[in-house]
């Protein structure tokens, strides 16, 4: 029985890295180089890989991070309704990015309120980068919220108690505790959020068709020309997310292994 549970398990195992693998392996291999090197000297993709990595940089490093308070008060404080909270936060997961794009831009389009107000001093989020750079935090941002919740969940209240005992004030508790010791799950939930936010599509179509992301690029030119136009850039695109996913990771994983 021991020995049967076994090979179900390798087998199983098997069929899910085969499910993962195999389409990516495929559209590789349906690449040739010369394609691969034709697609990586035109300039529109250049331009649309440059905006997709700026815009789900500035998303993750720059909004992210602001909202890493946020992580630490629900981690600290019990009050009604915070279920309530918690389920709101996973509803830009949940529902369809489209919807989540229209949502978005009656929130921040020339007729909202927000939308008004920033116009006025020349900023307009539709058609603009900071259009796409709001639709991948939003979308992304409760990866982040989450690690980061329960990263502070792990940290010991005695020794916040402690520091604060000891005359520390909370800002010093917060900046030399708690983040320190949350720091794991904080930079994997930032690189999980930028990851996400590099892949978005439905929200970003619907704020901003242009400055083109690849997303948007892959999906217009596999609609404009057919599978074998569009396919050269997904490659491109995959590897580029892939090189810079790992390149994250092996930064977060050094700055782990000195704590």
């Amino acid at each position: 029985m021991n020995y049967s549970f076994k090979i179900l398990i390798t087998l199983l195992s098997a069929l899910t890295g085969l499910f993962i693998i195999a389409p990516l392996v495929s559209m590789f291999l349906h690449t040739s180089f010369p394609e691969l090197l034709e697609t990586l000297s035109d300039e529109a993709v250049q331009e649309s890989i440059g905006t997709t990595l700026f815009a789900a940089f500035v998303a993750s490093f720059g909004i992210g991070i602001l909202s890493i308070p946020f992580a630490y008060f629900l981690a600290r404080k019990d009050f009604t309704g915070k279920s309530i909270i918690l389920g709101i936060i996973d509803l830009p997961i949940v529902i369809p990015h489209t919807a989540a794009g229209i949502a978005l831009l009656g929130f921040i389009s020339k007729d909202s309120f927000v939308g008004s107000l920033t116009g006025k001093i020349g900023l307009n989020f539709t058609g603009h980068t900071s259009g796409i750079i709001i639709a991948m935090a939003f979308v992304s941002i409760p990866f982040l919220l989450h690690a980061a919740h329960n990263g502070f969940q792990a940290v010991p209240k005695r020794l916040e108690t402690a520091a604060a005992s000891l005359g520390a004030s909370p800002a010093r508790v917060f900046f030399s505790i708690s983040i320190p010791l949350a720091k794991r799950e904080i930079i994997s939930g930032l690189v999980m959020m930028f990851a996400r936010g590099m892949s978005e599509f439905g929200a970003i179509v619907i704020i901003a068709y242009h400055p083109m992301v690849t997303p948007v690029m892959i999906y217009e030119r596999f609609s404009a020309f057919g599978l074998h136009y569009a396919r050269p850039v997904a490659v491109l695109f995959v590897a580029v997310s892939l090189l810079a996913f790992v390149l994250l990771r092996r930064i977060a994983g050094r700055k782990q292994s000195k704590r």
